[in-house]
């Protein structure tokens, strides 16, 4: 899948991203700055990932964990600080939750810090740090 919003090109092809921007941007993260670098690639490997794209420059990511009849659980979500401000994390968000494969499965996260990005797309609070959404 390849989504255009302005600019950006947001996409699911796991040939364009770039693995150093996002090992570099996970490593600064609080939520995976202690995971290790072969640990990163192998979560890539085995997830759905997608990417937001200015030109050639990767700029956002994100990671899904499913098993395609249940529930998904969204994990490593970022946008560059740089390109923060645009609407790029809510239209993420928005691609992954109203895609055909995850809008019927429960959706999953964590955050510390972005509740009300994911309120948004129906995610309510489960405790402090974990959210939910209902299938459609």
């Amino acid at each position: 899948m390849e989504i255009y919003y302005n600019e950006f090109l947001i996409s699911d092809h796991k040939e364009r991203l770039d693995r150093h921007v996002i090992k570099g941007y996970l490593a600064r993260s609080y939520w995976a700055n202690r995971r290790p670098v072969d640990r990163i690639e192998k979560s890539i490997d085995n997830s759905v990932c997608f990417g937001i794209y200015k030109g050639p420059a990767q700029v956002g990511f994100a990671r899904v964990v499913t098993d395609d009849a249940t529930m998904y659980w969204l994990c490593d979500v970022f946008i560059d600080e740089d390109y923060r401000g645009q609407g790029l994390g809510k239209r993420l968000v928005e691609v992954i939750t109203e895609s055909e494969r995850f809008r019927n499965l429960m959706g999953l996260l964590g955050t510390r810090d972005a509740h009300e990005l994911y309120e948004q797309f129906h995610f309510m609070r489960d405790h402090d740090r974990f959210m939910r959404r209902a299938p459609r």
